[in-house]
């Protein structure tokens, strides 16, 4: 039996046959609405923005006649559930962070972020004209969704912490919120990970329920609070050097839509990923100033712990090695990543320094 069947009989799956009836796309004068599910909070900021960005720009370019409803994470469905109730039916689409599902498969963790990856040019580039895309689909397939990148954090800080870290040492027994292969790289240096939706944070590190989190950056980190907490930030991390955002249509659903509208589709998350981005780098610098304003402590990691990064990280990458189509993905953008940013280093990286000396 394969997956979409299973999903359409298991129990999560199960509660769907009623749902997926309630679910199903409505019609209304040969206009439709579908419902996306979020992994986000409502109003969290920059990630909820890009689900919103997609549906906004659907029901626009459509002219009303494919309407997108948004339902953040605990609406309809839990923040980390929105993957199952799109393959069941139970829900038409989802915005997440697709390394939330590397338990469905471990492929999606490059279709957000992997340790010591790519950047966000880098990733597009990829992504858009080095298979990358493709390889999404490939991979959606598998689970009867159609999935596009549709947002972007660029590089993400290595999160807040009680103390400072001066070795790798220190991260033994340290309770830290951090998804994905990441936290599996943490786990291998001590550290207890956990996996909080992003609205859940703040009150886990209030209560001393964590010691520490990564959540994304300056902007979206202030607008959580993060340094009414602690003091101690660490603006580098090797965890998602850019963080992809997915749309996912239960493919079913897709497929079912005219071609002019699937288009839509694909440029919306696209339009959305590029919008997103900036939205975040153009936030982040200002963010970083009153953050430092307000006391908080902006540090770097130290070489050693660096090192223990890398070693954790290529560890834990190498332990899925013996999936064909998570090998191919992996060595996919390894190759692609490798091709690309020697010039980016070359050419915009040797610009940027210049341009810092020259103009101060």
């Amino acid at each position: 039996m394969d997956r979409r069947s299973f999903l359409r009989t298991s129990a999560l799956g199960g509660s769907a046959a009623a749902a997926s009836t309630l679910a199903a796309p409505a019609y209304a004068q040969g206009k439709r609405t579908l419902t996306m599910v979020t992994s986000w909070g409502r109003g969290l900021a920059g990630v909820f923005d890009a689900a919103q960005r997609c549906a906004d720009t659907i029901t626009a370019m459509t002219d009303g006649d494919l309407t997108v409803e948004v339902k953040a994470a605990g609406e309809l469905v839990g923040a980390f559930e929105v993957f199952d109730a799109v393959t069941s039916g139970q829900a038409d689409m989802y915005h997440a962070a697709d390394y939330y599902f590397t338990g469905q498969h471990p492929g999606y963790q490059f279709f957000t972020a992997a340790p010591f990856g790519s950047t966000a040019q880098e990733m597009a580039n990829w992504y858009y004209h080095d298979g990358g895309m493709e390889l999404h689909d490939e991979l959606g397939q598998i689970f009867g969704l159609k999935s596009f990148l549709a947002g972007n954090t660029g590089a993400q800080a290595g999160g807040w912490y009680r103390k400072e870290i001066n070795g790798p040492e220190d991260f033994q027994g340290l309770k830290f919120r951090m998804p994905g292969m990441g936290g599996q790289a943490l786990g291998k240096l001590g550290a207890s990970v956990q996996n909080l939706p992003g609205s859940e944070v703040y009150q886990a590190l209030a209560s001393g329920a964590l010691d520490g989190t990564e959540w994304i950056g300056p902007w979206a980190d202030e607008k959580a609070g993060f340094q009414e907490i602690t003091k101690f930030y660490y603006t580098a991390g090797f965890h998602e050097p850019a963080a992809g955002l997915s749309l996912a249509t239960n493919r079913e659903v897709y497929e079912s839509l005219p071609a002019g509208q699937q288009k839509i589709i694909e440029i919306a998350a696209g339009e959305a990923h590029q919008w997103n981005l900036a939205q975040f780098l153009t936030n982040n610098g200002a963010a970083l100033q009153r953050l430092q304003a307000a006391g908080v402590k902006v540090l770097e990691f130290p070489d050693s712990v660096w090192d223990a990064f890398g070693t954790a990280a290529n560890d834990t990458l190498n332990e899925y090695m013996d999936d064909e189509l998570f090998a191919r993905i992996r060595n996919s953008l390894a190759d692609s990543t490798k091709a690309s940013s020697g010039w980016l280093t070359q050419g915009e990286g040797a610009y940027r320094s210049q341009r810092d000396r020259v103009l101060g």
